[in-house]
């Protein structure tokens, strides 16, 4: 048995412990002591080979994964096991291999402090404050995992998110969007951009039957190369749906969305086209760079499908229903642009008020007739 201390090389004191056992094995371990002064450091290594030879050897700790090696332990065991959408589990995968791996990917989950998240929002500090809570909030959770899966004991950093400030939604107006609409129609009919409906149908799809394309309803992700197929023609109401085929993907294998509920007519396609994300995606964006548009990306023609509903008085339901919004929440961002619906509020007032004054006058003239 031997005990040493030694000056540890970041200050402080090394002990190193040596123990031959029973069996004629060595056990040896060698750690910075938890005091300042070498006596007290020598007391400490005294004391811990005595704890030693009464109590045996200590369990050897168990190896920590580095956010790396437990990056697809966690994408598989929490986003898939848990059935999320395939563009929660693609969102999850691209965050990790964009951000978070480059960042803290050779980091042990039980070394990664508070200091190393603060270093994250430093590199973000270009990006979005919404693209920053993200890939705070895929790292939080994926150490909270670690805690519930026992790969660590517990997590050593406090992860704050970025104040976000509400922005109001953007959309076309109608006179925008149908200006949009005839570009894409005049454009396809003579470029011949694909066999079907060209520009004007990947346009017209994207309000008029309030697919995503990118988003969450439809095709995921730009990444899960999923082929939007159109059904039916104007000729045959009554198959008026939108089927979701995905690639062959191996972010999306396997996954597969339901058709769609009603679309308009002039969002159907003729010959049962695929289209894929990119196309809608390229095609929407020249058509609006064409018609002189500020708003040019694909989403905002979602938005213009909520908002125009809004602005015409579709109930508050109703529209999340159609835009497949899982919390009403997130279509009330919707409800200000609708004064039929104030409108409607404002009138229930006035029809108490109608019935009340109808009321006194009944009863006022019963007693005069009554009198008579």
């Amino acid at each position: 048995m031997s005990v040493k201390v030694r000056p540890y090389r970041r200050g402080g004191w090394e002990v190193d412990i040596t123990i031959r056992l029973p069996d004629g094995s060595r056990w040896r371990e060698r750690s910075k002591a938890p005091v300042s002064s070498k006596s007290a450091a020598v007391r400490w290594a005294e004391d811990r080979e005595r704890h030693v030879l009464q109590h045996g050897m200590p369990e050897p700790k168990k190896e920590v994964p580095t956010l790396e090696q437990f990056a697809p332990r966690f994408v598989d065991g929490h986003a898939r096991a848990n059935r999320q959408k395939p563009s929660g589990i693609a969102s999850k995968e691209a965050i990790l291999q964009k951000h978070l791996i480059p960042m803290l990917g050779s980091k042990p989950l039980d070394a990664i402090t508070t200091e190393h998240v603060q270093n994250v929002k430093r590199q973000l500090k270009d990006r979005a404050p919404k693209t920053v809570n993200n890939v705070l909030t895929v790292l939080n959770t994926l150490l909270k995992k670690a805690v519930e899966w026992d790969v660590i004991e517990r997590t050593k950093c406090t992860i704050r998110l970025l104040p976000v400030p509400k922005t109001s939604v953007q959309f076309h107006d109608f006179d925008h969007y149908e200006r949009l609409v005839e570009i894409a129609r005049r454009h396809g009919s003579t470029a011949h951009l694909d066999r079907s409906a060209g520009w004007r149908g990947r346009v017209a799809m994207r309000r008029d039957c309030r697919a995503r394309v990118g988003g969450r309803r439809l095709a995921e992700t730009p990444a899960l190369c999923a082929a939007i197929r159109l059904e039916g023609s104007c000729d045959d109401p009554g198959r008026r749906s939108i089927a979701v085929r995905a690639a062959h993907d191996s972010s999306c294998r396997g996954a597969s969305g339901p058709p769609t509920p009603p679309i308009t007519a002039r969002a159907l396609s003729k010959d049962g086209a695929f289209v894929t994300p990119k196309i809608v995606s390229d095609h929407v964006r020249r058509a609006a760079r064409v018609a002189n548009l500020q708003s040019r990306g694909v989403h905002v023609l979602r938005h213009t499908f909520c908002s125009h509903l809004a602005m015409r008085g579709a109930p508050a339901r109703a529209i999340q229903e159609l835009a497949g919004h899982r919390d009403l929440s997130t279509t009330q961002r919707y409800m200000h642009l609708s004064p039929a619906a104030l409108d409607a509020a404002v009138r229930l007032l006035h029809g108490a008020r109608d019935h009340s004054i109808r009321g006194d006058i009944l009863e006022t003239g019963g007693g005069a007739i009554g009198d008579a």
